[in-house]
């Protein structure tokens, strides 16, 4: 019986992955895909893992996969790049239960640090690819997915965007269909990719491509619709939504679901019956090409931009239709609001000491941290890519002990759930090569960035089951550094005294800051832990504030200067009382007022340890 629902585009596939019989699922938290795992987790029928970093995901699923069941696994466009290694293995040795790799990119980069288009990942590693345009098409097409994926031996590609990942809409859902687990028989020359081995899978993997040709061809998900011979529009993914929009029933369409290997027939046949070939796509011109390939003129980035999103209002202005009526907003009535540190987060009070060394230069890394490079703080120099920061500044510092006269230091900053993804392996190379770098791991016993999931550092698995935390101390001593100090980074002494004792060093050395994310739901091992959690707030005692502002100076949000007066008072609904701002005012103007109680009304977690 089916139900309908109204679902995002990845609780829908979610949804699909369960009617598909899927048995295993694992995924590195990113958005816009996070939601994918979250949902599946609530599924029963399926396990579904947090795993330390994106490759880890995919090589688990993999497994899964040769085992003989459905898996899947997931994950934001830039952690393909980690998953690539597999990936393009895999490709080579087939599946045995059906698997699929879904790809949630980003056009717009409105949380992400490039705007790769993952659709070359599909022809790079020679994998089919499908990309839905909506929620119920995200659902429909898992099942698709799973069946190209058993049919032709292969992974399976399943490119989401961010419209498509979190848009919402009205989903027919149906039952799940018991997919058993195919028996696993022991195969060499298919699952094991020496030289001899894998020169003959490369022969197949072609081979399987002519014949997914020939399938995307005939597939249902390559559709055309007919309105008149004035206008044709290509397009795949949502992008087919927008032009739908602008374009309306003046314009016939083919519309692309099965996009890798492209539907050449389909392409020409619909190229030949139009006037004018209009080709909507976001990122880059992979559909372009391929046209312009077949022989056929077509009008695609030389009109639209070839950067960020295709939405309606984007391609209007491209075609020179103008805008639609819509209201204005007053620039002058809008205040600038640049991204800044929660009220009580535990990375304010480092990044405050930090910022007044001008000694230093610091290496960042993905996270809410990153943060750290902006006003009032100054104090990041750079950051590219994940597990990053401790590997690059390894290097940075390795030049800098080129230059004669050069007393610079290289600090490095990572988070403790980023630390697991890629930052030993870095920290590996920092102790092995000798460095003189300071490697700080920011532990804030949460992921989070992307909306607060386990990871190996906080003692619970995705679907809220007790698990082994990892003793960070005890896993960097592991990696071979000999100088390791653990601080409480809202107390400012402790910062500085930490970081003098590492500069003071000619060798590595690991601070470690541990304290929740203001944000995080606690446990009652987190209260125990930290019983100065929700112990009171701070306040200003007006008589005694001289207006120097000094407090300003950490950044904290719950901090507000009355200008009239040149006094600044706390805002109670934000402050939770970390003292940063009252250790920092001369005039001991700032006071807290502690409460009975240390656990705020809320704020404790149900079993499952905090997730958001």
């Amino acid at each position: 019986m089916s139900v309908r629902k109204l679902l995002t585009g990845n609780e829908a596939v979610a949804q699909g992955a369960w009617e598909a019989g899927v048995r295993f699922a694992s995924a590195y938290p990113g958005t816009p895909s996070t939601e994918i795992l979250e949902t599946i987790a609530e599924y029963e029928g399926i396990v579904a893992e947090w795993a330390p970093n994106e490759k880890v995901a995919f090589e688990a699923a993999m497994g899964g996969a040769f085992a003989g069941a459905r898996t899947l696994a997931s994950m934001k466009h830039v952690g393909v790049n980690v998953a690539a290694d597999p990936l393009l293995t895999m490709a080579y040795m087939g599946v045995n239960g059906g698997f699929v790799l879904v790809t949630a990119d980003e056009p717009g980069q409105h949380s992400s640090q490039n705007e790769q288009d993952n659709r070359r990942y599909a022809a790079f590693a020679k994998v089919p690819m499908l990309e839905p345009s909506d929620s119920q098409e995200s659902k429909d097409m898992m099942r698709v997915a799973y069946e190209v994926s058993e049919a032709f031996d292969t992974p399976v590609l399943f490119r989401m965007t961010t419209r498509v990942c979190h848009s919402k809409g009205i989903v027919e859902c149906g039952e799940r269909t018991e997919v058993p687990v195919r028996t696993y028989v022991k195969d060499v020359r298919k699952y094991i990719t020496v030289p001899a081995f894998a020169q003959k899978m490369r022969v197949r993997v072609e081979e399987r491509m002519k014949r997914l040709a020939e399938y995307s061809d005939a597939s249902p998900l390559n559709a055309i619709e007919w309105n008149g011979r004035a206008v044709g529009v290509v397009a795949s993914g949502v992008c087919f939504r927008y032009a739908k929009e602008v374009f309306g029933d003046a314009a016939s369409y083919l519309k692309l679901g099965f996009t890798h290997p492209l539907p050449d027939a389909r392409l020409k046949e619909f190229c030949a019956g139009v006037e004018t070939v209009y080709v909507v796509e976001e990122n880059d011109p992979i559909i372009e090409e391929r046209i312009r390939i077949l022989g056929f003129a077509c009008r695609g980035k030389d009109l639209f931009p070839p950067y960020g999103e295709m939405t309606p209002d984007v391609l209007r202005k491209a075609l020179g239709r103008g805008e639609l009526p819509h209201l204005e907003a007053s620039p002058e009535r809008i205040v600038p609001r640049p991204p800044g540190l929660c009220a009580g987060c535990p990375h304010r009070g480092f990044f405050h000491e930090v910022g007044k060394r001008k000694n230093l230069v610091v290496a960042g890394d993905i996270g809410c941290y990153t943060l750290g490079f902006t006003e009032p703080y100054n104090a990041m120099d750079y950051n590219a890519c994940m597990g990053a920061s401790i590997s690059s500044g390894h290097g940075f510092q390795q030049v800098l002990d080129m230059v004669p006269g050069e007393k610079r230091r290289v600090l490095s900053v990572i988070g403790d759930s980023t630390f697991f993804h890629t930052g030993v392996n870095s920290l590996l190379d920092v102790a092995y090569n000798r460095s003189r770098t300071v490697s700080v791991i920011l532990d804030n016993r949460i992921t989070g960035m992307t909306g607060h999931q386990q990871n190996p550092g906080t003692g619970y698995t995705l679907q809220g089951k007790p698990t082994k935390e990892v003793d960070l101390v005890a896993l960097v001593r592991a990696c071979g550094i000999e100088h390791v100090v653990t601080i409480d980074p809202n107390d400012l002494t402790a910062v500085r005294n930490a970081l003098d004792w590492a500069l003071s060093l000619d060798e590595p050395s690991v601070i470690i800051t541990v304290w929740p994310c203001v944000l995080k739901k606690m446990t009652q091992a987190d209260l125990s832990r930290f019983p100065d959690l929700f112990s009171g707030k701070c306040r200003v005692i007006e008589e005694k504030c001289i207006g120097c502002r000094m407090c300003l100076r950490t950044g904290c949000p719950s901090l507000i200067y009355d200008a009239a007066k040149n006094k600044v008072w706390i805002d109670p609904a934000q402050c939770v009382g970390c003292t940063v701002c009252k250790q920092v005012c001369k005039p001991e103007a700032i006071v807290k007022d502690f409460k009975e109680t240390a656990a705020a009304p809320g704020a404790l977690a149900g079993a499952k340890g905090g997730k958001g």
